[in-house]
């Protein structure tokens, strides 16, 4: 499809226009600008990114209703306009959902096109309002909308998200917390549903993960991690001047503590054997003769230092095995020393020779 030559509709003339404007200031240095002219011009040019947005919306419903791009075979405006314009599939489609949602929300659109807020604002009215009942009537319906809109101008996306939950207090006070109990125990059963882990070994050393979790689920993990990780637990198990690391690796650190020290008679047997890592080294590896990898029953390998410290923690199955690896004996679990040879060795040593 090929662009108009000259634009005739009001609205492609000022976006020529606009264009034209910004290109013109294209190559203008900032240095000159005062903390206040600075403040001032970043807060209208946000504004303004506001109203394009809604203009580009508009005219995005409206290419979809006429099926632009139909002529060079795309299925959908949405996705003539990701192609031509090199985004995303789900930006364009997102432009063109949020075009037809403000049609069918007057004051939203209003709103936006003010540049009053943002689409990640609008998004949480126009979600929040549709899934009001419909037989509410449309005087209700708007005027839950005109609710939400004069508070999106007061609030964050996030913020807006917890008063479009409590939108019934302004509907019908009366049975606001009913209809919230009913939308959180909702929400709650979503979120099992949408409960996920995955993990994949990066074959260096590291495995990445994602997950999703309940709210309430990743909030107590959070607590947990977050005592872990804290100055005064560190100390106390590392010793005082212990480095102190950016977040997200102390959040790391604490998640492989809490996974080293959750007790595992806690955990359900499989086969009549606990959720246990077995790791195999050797006894000249264990006792620091000789440094060899310790192998988990994975296939994957630690370090010897790693083995090491992992077994001052764990219990040890002395095993004997035959030439190609075949068992040939197998003791009992044990500590490798007692209680009392473990507290007479952290006196002599001032801790872990691990």
């Amino acid at each position: 499809m090929t662009a108009q030559a000259t634009p005739r509709h009001r609205v492609s003339t000022m976006t020529a226009r606009m264009r034209d404007l910004v290109d013109a200031v294209a190559d203008a240095s900032v240095w000159s600008m005062d903390p206040a002219e600075a403040g001032a011009t970043l807060v209208a040019l946000t504004r303004l990114a506001a109203q394009v947005s809604e203009l580009q919306a508009r005219v995005a419903a409206h290419a979809d209703t006429i099926h632009v791009g139909e002529e060079v075979g795309t299925s959908s405006a949405a996705n003539w306009l990701a192609h031509t314009t090199k985004t995303t599939r789900a930006a364009a489609y997102g432009a063109v959902r949020l075009g037809h949602d403000l049609e069918a929300h007057a004051s939203t659109r209003e709103a936006r096109a003010a540049g009053d807020i943002c689409v990640e604002r609008a998004r949480v009215v126009v979600r929040w309002v549709d899934r009001l009942p419909t037989d509410l009537g449309p005087e209700t319906l708007a005027k839950a909308e005109a609710h939400l809109v004069a508070e999106a101008r007061h609030h964050d996306a996030k913020a807006l998200g917890r008063l479009g939950r409590r939108l019934w207090e302004v509907i019908a006070p009366e049975e606001a917390d009913a209809h919230e109990a009913e939308i959180l125990q909702r929400q709650e059963a979503a979120a099992l549903r949408a409960c996920s882990l995955t993990m994949a070994d990066d074959g260096d050393g590291t495995t990445r993960g994602r997950f999703t979790l309940p709210t309430y689920h990743a909030a107590a993990l959070k607590k947990m991690l977050m005592a872990l990780a804290a100055p005064k637990h560190l100390a106390a198990t590392q010793g005082p001047g212990i480095e102190r690391r950016p977040g997200p690796e102390a959040l790391g650190r604490a998640l492989c503590e809490l996974i080293e020290h959750y007790p595992t008679d806690r955990l359900p047997t499989t086969g009549g054997v606990n959720a246990t890592v077995v790791v195999v080294i050797d006894e000249d590896t264990l006792t620091g003769r000789l440094e060899k990898a310790g192998v988990l029953d994975t296939g994957d390998q630690i370090s010897p230092a790693m083995a090491r410290r992992l077994a001052c923690e764990a219990g040890i199955i002395p095993a004997v095995l035959g030439s190609n690896s075949v068992p040939l004996d197998l003791g009992r679990r044990s500590r490798y020393h007692s209680e009392h040879q473990r507290i007479a060795m952290f006196l002599r040593d001032h801790g872990c020779r691990a």
